[in-house]
C-alpha cells in the first residue's frame, strides 16, 4: 500500500497543518505497518508553475505518477488569504490532467482518480466554517472539495482546525479537536 504525504505550509515546525498531516500519517502507519510513505514538501521544494512544455516533461510525469500510484493521500493545507498556497495549486495543476485524472464525455466530466483514500488536514487562523460570518470568503476547503471531486475524489475527509490565531487556548483546543477527529476517522476503515 502506498501513501503520498503532501505538505504546503511555509511555516515549517510552527505549522498546524503540518502537525495535523504528520499525525494523520502516523495513525495510518500504525494501522497499516507495511505502508510505503512518499513525502513531498511543496514549500521546501516547490514545483514550477505549469507551462505547455512543462506538462510533457519527465518531471511532471513523475509528479503525476507519484499521485496515481498512491492508495492514500494526506494533504496538509494552511489557508492563506482565503485560499490555498500557490505551491499547492501548482501541484494540483500537475495532477489534474485530462485523460489521466479526469475526462469529458457526453454526460459531462468524469473523475478518473477515484479509489484513493484522501485526508486533507486544513488549518485556518480565523473562523470560516459553515454558519460563521466569514464563511463566504473561505476558498480553501471549498476549492479543494471541488477539484478533488472533479478528479473522482469527492469523498475526501477534511480535518479542520480553525481559529488558530485567536489565542493560545483557542489554538490548543482547535488542535486537540483535529487530533480527536483523526482518531475517530483514521482508525476506522475508509468508506
Amino acid at each position: 500500500m502506498n501513501l503520498l504525504h503532501i505538505d504546503s505550509s511555509i511555516q515549517a515546525d510552527g505549522s498546524a497543518s503540518r502537525m495535523i498531516s504528520a499525525a494523520a500519517v502516523e495513525r495510518l502507519k500504525a494501522a497499516h505497518p507495511d505502508i510505503n510513505v512518499t513525502y513531498r514538501d511543496l514549500a521546501a521544494e516547490p514545483l514550477a508553475h505549469i507551462t505547455l512544455e512543462g506538462l510533457s516533461s519527465a518531471h511532471a510525469q513523475g509528479v503525476l505518477d507519484e499521485f496515481l500510484n498512491a492508495d492514500i493521500v494526506v494533504i496538509g493545507v494552511p489557508m492563506y488569504n482565503f485560499g490555498i498556497p500557490s505551491q499547492l495549486k501548482a501541484w494540483i495543476d500537475h495532477i489534474a490532467i485530462a485523460g489521466k485524472t479526469f475526462s469529458y464525455g457526453p454526460e459531462g466530466v468524469m473523475g478518473l482518480a477515484g479509489g484513493k483514500r484522501v485526508t486533507v488536514a486544513l488549518s485556518r487562523g480565523g473562523l470560516y466554517g459553515e454558519g460563521s460570518p466569514a464563511a463566504s470568503i473561505e476558498h480553501a476547503e471549498t476549492y479543494l472539495k471541488a477539484v478533488l471531486g472533479f478528479i473522482g475524489l469527492g469523498d475526501a475527509e477534511f480535518i479542520v482546525a480553525e481559529g488558530l490565531a485567536l489565542g493560545s487556548e483557542q489554538r490548543e483546543a482547535a488542535l486537540a479537536g483535529a487530533f480527536a477527529q483523526l482518531d475517530e476517522r483514521l482508525l476506522q476503515p475508509a468508506g
